[in-house]
This record gives structure tokens, C-alpha cells and sequence, in this order.
């Protein structure tokens, strides 16, 4: 590829277990450094990637600790997905109210950075209701000298197993920058999922760690035998409905409890992803919820991708954390690509 040989150098912000830095490299963009708070993704990132991992908060990084990962580069980007918790599934269920400024601070710091950088190319990835937020509107005013877009993007069209819906802004001091609107081809669940070996709730691969599943209940083996891919709780015999199905509030939630399509996406893979009761996360054949190997391959991640050292055991929390608040790495290699082929035209 032509601009692999423009040494374009990235530094990924919020890194976290490194499915934008992994995206970027598969695009042919070197990223030399991934900052985050979290210990957790010091191995995934050095593990998976080419990047050096620094374990630091943004809010009080030096920034020249970012600006040496440039030396060497052509072309500098700064990418980054800052955690915006007031819009994460369980927080809204906790109605909190959002003032637009402490609960949007880290978007408000990676400005900062951007600021006292000024990269070549910057692109942010985050949850969509940002853009209803001033914080957005301050953050976008404050790229002055850059060309800025950003749209809402449905992940399925970039061809991602999964209904997740995602804000994503590029901008660039070289010239015009657009994000298109993406057609690629749609996967499924069953293209993804359908050659890993079959397990019962409790078990694990021998050969892979990360493929296993979650324990159940007596009651949530029998309720999930009795759900139909795609189907909801409504589906069960009258006695193995939860007490808060039998409430008014609880018709709210038809998803839970559910079994995932195998020939449609999946839902959006969240933190919790392992776990039959906490969404659509029953697997589509099997009497048993997704495993964490599972949830990583929805979110774009090789089979091969590893989360944890030989000498770690496998914590279904941790490691679902890790994947459900990843940038999908089929994002990050379709914005990869939208910016080299951007820097090629700029400066062909």
C-alpha cells in the first residue's frame, strides 16, 4: 500500500485492550504509543500490537511523552475514544442527570491535548449522544485550522457482526476530510461464531481460555432451553418468568434473557456480554451465554487476540470490561483507512 510508506505515526488515547490500535495497524498506520489509565491493557496492547503501552492519565499526561512517539513520522494522528460512563447501558437505568461538564470531562482534556499538539489528523470515536452535549460543540469550535466531519455510524455497514451505533469525528490541518457513507458487505453471527467448538454453561476449551461460559442456575437453564433465537422471556412457561417480568417496568426489557440470531448481527456487545441474564447474550444453538472469546470475535478481534498472560487466570469481569468498552477493531481499520487514503490524495 502507498501510504504505508509515508510513515504515518499514531498515538491512541484511551487505548484501552487496543481494538483502535489494532484496527489503525491493520490499515497500514504505525501506532507508537497507547495511553491508559487502566493497568489491565498494558498486556493486550504490547501483546497484540507494535505499541508501547504508558499507563497514565490523561488529564495530567506531559504531553511531550506524545510528542517523541511522533519523531521519526511523516504525518502525526491522534486517535482516541475518551469513556463516557453517563451513556453506558447501566447508567441510564440510573437516570443520572448529566450537567455537560464533570461527566464529559476526558472529551474536554483529549482538546486540550489535541490543542497543544496539533496533529495532522485526529479522529475521535464515542457513544452518539455526545453530539447533544456543548462539550461536543466546544470541542469541535476549538479545531480551528482543521477540516472537520463527523457522522453517526452504523456499525453493521462496515461490515461488523453487530447493531452498535457509534460517533465518529476525523479532522485534518492537510486538507478536506469526509466520512463517507460505508456499504460494505453485512456479517452475521453465524460467520463469525460458527467454527468454534461447542461448549455447555460452565465449560471451557482446553485450547483457548477466553472460550468459556459462564455457569447457570438450574431456573436459568431451564428458562434459556426455553428461549427461541430472537425471541424474549415471553417465550417461557408461565412459572420460570422472574418476579420483575411480572411487573409493569419489567415489560420494558423484553431482551433479556435473550438468544442472539444466528443469521443476523448481534446486539451490541457490552461489559456485562457474558452473562445470559443481563441482555440478548444466550448463544443462538447452545444452552448457555456467550463466552468472553465470543463477545471479542462480535467486536472484531482475531481468535487469536490475547487479553491476558499464560500466567493470569481469567476473570469474566476484567476481561469482559476490556471487550465491551474496545473501539471495535473493524472501526478502527475502516477510519484507518479512510485517513491514509486521505494523506495519500493530500500529498500525492
Amino acid at each position: 500500500m502507498k501510504q504505508k510508506n509515508k510513515k504515518i505515526f499514531a498515538v491512541d488515547l484511551f487505548c484501552g485492550a487496543g481494538g483502535l490500535t489494532y484496527g489503525l495497524e491493520r490499515s497500514g498506520i504505525s501506532v507508537k504509543l497507547g495511553v491508559d489509565i487502566d493497568p489491565a491493557c498494558h498486556y493486550p496492547i504490547e501483546a497484540n500490537t507494535k505499541s508501547k503501552f504508558v499507563c497514565e492519565d490523561i488529564a495530567c499526561i506531559d504531553t511531550s511523552i506524545i510528542e517523541r512517539a511522533f519523531e521519526g513520522g511523516a504525518y502525526s494522528v491522534i486517535a482516541g475514544c475518551a469513556p463516557c460512563q453517563p451513556f453506558s447501558t447501566y447508567s441510564r437505568s440510573a437516570k443520572k442527570k448529566l450537567n455537560g461538564t464533570e461527566d464529559w470531562k476526558l472529551v474536554g482534556h483529549f482538546g486540550e491535548i489535541i490543542n497543544d499538539i496539533k496533529p495532522d489528523v485526529i479522529t475521535m470515536e464515542n457513544v452518539p449522544p455526545l453530539v447533544s452535549q456543548p462539550i461536543f460543540k466546544q470541542f469541535v469550535k476549538s479545531l480551528r485550522g482543521y477540516s472537520v466531519d463527523w457522522k453517526i455510524v452504523e456499525c453493521e455497514s462496515i461490515g461488523l457482526p453487530q447493531t452498535r451505533k457509534r460517533l465518529v469525528l476525523v479532522a485534518s490541518k492537510l486538507g478536506d476530510i469526509q466520512i463517507p457513507d460505508f456499504n460494505y458487505r453485512k456479517k452475521t453471527v453465524r460467520a463469525v461464531l460458527k467454527n468454534l467448538s461447542k461448549l455447555n454453561a460452565g465449560e471451557q476449551d482446553p485450547k483457548d481460555n477466553l472460550h468459556k461460559a459462564c455457569r447457570l442456575s438450574k431456573i436459568n437453564l431451564e428458562r434459556i432451553r426455553s428461549s427461541k433465537p430472537g425471541g424474549t422471556w415471553r417465550d417461557w412457561p408461565k412459572h420460570l418468568r422472574a418476579k420483575c417480568h411480572q411487573k409493569e417496568s419489567g415489560a420494558t426489557y423484553p431482551s433479556v434473557y435473550g438468544r442472539m440470531e444466528w443469521d443476523s448481527p448481534s446486539p451490541t456487545i457490552t461489559t456485562q456480554c457474558f452473562g445470559y441474564g443481563n441482555g440478548r447474550f444466550g448463544h443462538p444453538e447452545e444452552d448457555r451465554a456467550i463466552t468472553l472469546r465470543e463477545a471479542a470475535m462480535l467486536q472484531g478481534f482475531p481468535k487469536t487476540y490475547s487479553f491476558l498472560s499464560k500466567e493470569e487466570s481469567v476473570s469474566f469481569s476484567k476481561i469482559g470490561r476490556l471487550i465491551g468498552n474496545a473501539v471495535p477493531v473493524t472501526l478502527g481499520k475502516v477510519i484507518g483507512k479512510l485517513i491514509c487514503d486521505h494523506i495519500s490524495e493530500q500529498t500525492a
